[in-house]
């Protein structure tokens, strides 16, 4: 496997070569593989990037990707309220393990909780060849 990342989800936990490059010089980094994150779920994923390290939140529902900064609008905290695992039970909402905040997967904004109308970060990506990548 390729990966530019580290997955911190217990049963995948791997490291690989942090910031690396896409290879074609297309000016992209290699978040993690599609197959990282089953569909109607979520992963968490670790990337250098500017040197510092930087946590990422990937969600895959009805055949798109969502990718988040790792980050609470409300107070800086991270998300997952297990390693990985950023989703509601009924997976529809992103949930936040501080004070159970709920976002939406389409487009991060805060509709329950502390927050109101603030929104998590979302990262642009692209799904190409089996992996998902973000601008460097």
């Amino acid at each position: 496997m390729d990966g530019c990342c580290q997955s911190y989800a217990p049963i995948q936990e791997r490291v690989f070569p942090l910031g690396c490059r896409a290879g074609n010089g297309d000016g992209v980094v290699k978040l993690c593989d599609l197959d990282d994150v089953e569909e109607g779920s979520s992963n968490g994923f670790f990337l250098e990037r500017d040197g510092r390290m930087e946590s990422f939140m990937v969600i895959r529902r009805d055949g798109e990707v969502f990718v988040y900064v790792n980050s609470c609008p409300h107070i800086g905290a991270p998300l997952d309220f297990m390693p990985g695992k950023f989703l509601n039970p009924d997976k529809t909402h992103i949930l936040c393990s501080s004070h159970g905040a709920l976002f939406r997967i389409e487009d991060g904004l805060c509709v329950s909780g502390p927050c109101p109308d603030q929104s998590l970060t979302q990262v642009k990506v692209a799904v190409r060849d089996g992996g998902v990548y973000l601008s460097a």
